[in-house]
């Protein structure tokens, strides 16, 4: 299965000649993530939604621990998805580290993309000197290390973590459920890879406009993390959620749309 649209699972919907619009998901999740989100966009864009190699319906095999032993490898696979379904200014809205992921892409081939949305980024996870990232290096080594030693456990005790809004449990056995059904060796190699990474470097020179959408309360990309990468983005728009947690198109799917609209439009 080498061709990039079957090994990712893509699927597009929408006005077939609309402004294109990309979709990927975060750590341990897949495509099904944006269904409250993408519909609104079917009106009036090319929605194309996609499955990171290793993750949902996406092709396991084709999961190679060298290639996706940094974001480089995933990004490479967005660019490579739009150039085959020849898309141009291309908005990506990338979730968690496929924010980081999106701009990434957008560096790598700038002229296919138009604007880029981040939703919840985290170009690094761990403290560094002045720089806050929400978690010590053993804070990251602890959660790494409990994911290898139990992959069904880190999953259940996690994610109500990432998903905040305790009030509404449902949404948190979504996100279980999901990182469940996800394989346990890619899982834990794509948690290396996602909460070691330091992509700080590359916020400079994304050159589309770009969205940061900063969630409150919002355990795995802090409130000082998506000021951070507001102000190293140049140009960048920073717009605060009413929405808690990590995961708004989950959670505030109505207000997350209507932020990206007002990006878009303005």
């Amino acid at each position: 299965m080498d061709n990039v649209v079957a090994r990712n699972a893509v699927s597009t919907t929408g006005v077939p000649d609309g402004r294109p619009i990309v979709f990927v998901h975060g750590f341990g999740c897949d495509q099904t993530m944006w269904r409250f989100v993408a519909p609104d966009f079917e009106v009036d864009h090319r929605v194309v939604l996609l499955d990171l190699v290793g993750s949902g319906n996406s092709d396991l095999s084709a999961y190679d621990a060298e290639k996706y032993g940094s974001l480089d490898g995933h990004a490479g696979d967005v660019v490579e998805i739009c150039r085959e379904l020849d898309l141009h200014d291309v908005v990506l809205v990338g979730h968690s580290v496929s924010a980081m992921i999106g701009a990434l892409a957008t560096c790598k081939a700038p002229e296919l993309f138009g604007a880029l949305v981040m939703v919840g980024p985290n170009p690094r996870y761990v403290d560094d000197g002045d720089y806050v990232g929400g978690f010590s290096r053993t804070d990251i080594v602890g959660l790494l290390d409990a994911l290898e030693a139990n992959h069904l456990g880190w999953s259940t005790q996690m994610a109500p973590v990432i998903m905040g809004n305790p009030d509404r449990p449902a949404l948190a056995q979504e996100l279980t459920n999901s990182f469940c059904r996800t394989d346990p060796a890619i899982a834990a190699h794509f948690a290396r890879v996602t909460f070691l990474s330091d992509n700080r470097a590359d916020l400079p020179n994304v050159c589309v406009p770009t969205l940061v959408l900063q969630c409150s309360e919002d355990a795995i990309a802090p409130d000082v993390v998506g000021r951070y990468v507001h102000e190293q983005v140049p140009g960048s728009v920073f717009t605060q959620l009413r929405a808690t947690g990590h995961v708004p198109h989950l959670s505030a799917p109505e207000e997350t749309t209507a932020a990206i609209r007002a990006f878009l439009s303005g």
